[in-house]
């Protein structure tokens, strides 16, 4: 099983998650299918569907976090420098054409979330960056075109 990188955070995210659905989520299902079923026939039984189908994406998630909880590698970021960009750290960038800047966290595929700041180190652009150091340029292929940008600070991650 290939290992993958992952931040202390990210990881206690997913176990946060995983016993979510296993102790809340899932009996909740289980008792609307339990009151589904008490109506009578489940052939035409529109809240006993909903449930079923609920359960269903209640397992997937629950398997697909399994998977992900065993092939993650929690990566020890706390004692790094901040010389050079690496896994975990913040990265502040500065968009070349538009002058705006953007900050990013390194982190790995599990816990990627352009919204919250987050970029995997898989990404183009996460791909770019690491290894860089302040002052150097970035260019990536996007599928918009190509951007460029600028490192301005690396900051170690708390």
């Amino acid at each position: 099983m290939e290992r993958v990188p992952i931040t202390q955070d990210g990881y206690e995210s997913l176990k946060e998650e995983l016993k979510h659905l296993k102790a809340v989520e899932r009996p909740k299902v289980i008792k609307a299918i339990e009151e589904a079923r008490a109506h009578g026939d489940v052939s035409e039984n529109a809240e006993y569907d909903a449930a079923k189908e609920r359960q269903a994406q209640i397992t997937r998630r629950i398997n697909e976090l399994e998977y992900k909880i065993a092939s993650s590698e929690v990566i020890n970021t706390s004692d790094l420098n901040t010389d050079r960009a690496f896994f975990g750290c913040t990265v502040v960038l500065e968009n070349m054409d538009t002058e705006e800047i953007v900050r990013y966290q390194l982190v790995g595929p599990y816990e990627s979330d352009i919204k919250k700041g987050r970029i995997s180190i898989s990404s183009p652009l996460g791909r770019g960056i690491i290894g860089k150091k302040k002052g150097d340029e970035i260019t990536v292929q996007v599928p918009g075109g190509l951007r460029r940008y600028e490192v301005v600070d690396i900051l170690a991650t708390p």
